[in-house]
């Protein structure tokens, strides 16, 4: 078998993000696709990327995934994930779990230590237990802005409708030196949700999708509108009928949109390597590498390209 030249695409969220905060997001973006590639680099699987890539955001308190996730009614982080291997269709995932950091390490232990593939709220609170990861309080995850934000939601002539449009996800898709694709995909969810909400992240087919025949997807924006139409499901079903990454991205964006009034963003990469970053939205924080390139943007039509090597010496200058 030749060997693939593995790629990596990451993605920050679809919505709408505020000019203080684009360079945070951008920076966030790259500094992800950058450590996942790096695991490809040294011969890692695209599971291991994935997962790495979504960690570093999660991590990142720009991000709405993990430190930084907004809060529900309650005022409290309800966050869900998942994790996809294309070599088997294994999968796994967490729903409104509470006080650990990363909730993508989580799903892919339901992956790879459980026969299940969804473990949600008290149990997987149990799991996380029996497998050792340490619980941090649940106000370390919570940021000045996520507060602020819900307790603008809660006044009452407030229309949380109005902020979510600024909200995203995390996910990464990637393929390795093997040819295997692997998706990772993590969130907050909505602001000021009802107490238990899950959204489209921990749904396979929805948040994500990956299968070595046809390739990686992580999908963001709004989740009840993804699940109405399963949308990285829809474009790997656009791919199998012999559609780029780009157009299987907007045609199934476009139906979304269409059928559902829904607006939402996706990261896709096929089993040749060809990648596509798309959205309905107004913005989408992507990044990718690619044959030791990098590519980011945000707005329509953004592209900046530089090599590896200078990308990671500006990241060590603190960008």
């Amino acid at each position: 078998l030749g060997r693939m030249k593995p790629v990596i695409v990451v993605h920050g969220g679809a919505g709408r993000i505020f000019k203080e905060r684009e360079e945070g997001c951008r920076a966030g973006v790259v500094r992800a696709a950058l450590q996942g590639y790096s695991v490809l680099k040294q011969g890692g699987s695209a599971v291991d990327a994935v997962e790495e890539a979504v960690r570093s955001m999660e991590d990142d308190p720009h991000f709405n995934a993990g430190c930084g996730s907004v809060l529900n009614e309650k005022g409290e982080v309800e966050m869900d994930a998942i994790i996809m291997d294309g070599k088997n269709l294994d999968s796994g995932a967490v729903s409104a779990v509470k006080c650990i950091a990363n909730p993508i390490k989580l799903a892919r232990l339901v992956m790879e230590k459980t026969k299940h593939m969804l473990l949600t709220d008290h149990g997987a609170h149990l799991f996380a237990q029996a497998m050792g990861i340490p619980e941090i309080p649940g106000e370390k995850l919570i940021t000045e802005r996520s507060r602020e934000r819900w307790k603008k939601n809660l006044e009452p002539d407030s229309n949380p409708e109005e902020f979510q449009k600024d909200l995203g996800t995390v996910g990464a898709v990637a393929i390795d030196s093997e040819g295997n694709v692997a998706c990772a995909t993590s969130t907050g969810g909505l602001s000021n949700k009802l107490i238990g909400r899950v959204g489209d992240t921990a749904c396979i087919g929805s948040g994500g999708y990956a299968d070595n025949h046809s390739g990686a997807t992580s999908t963001t924006g709004h989740g009840e509108s993804i699940m109405k139409v399963v949308l990285a499901r829809l474009i790997h079903y656009h791919m199998e009928q012999g559609m780029s990454p780009e157009a299987a991205a907007d045609t199934a964006l476009d139906y979304m949109k269409t059928r559902v009034g829904g607006l939402g963003g996706v990261i896709v990469v096929n089993k040749a390597g060809e990648w596509a970053a798309r959205f309905s939205t107004k913005q989408m924080s992507w990044a990718t590498v690619k044959d030791d390139n990098l590519h980011y943007g945000i707005h329509a039509g953004e592209e900046h390209v530089k090599s590896v090597d200078e990308a990671l010496a500006s990241e060590r200058e603190g960008f």
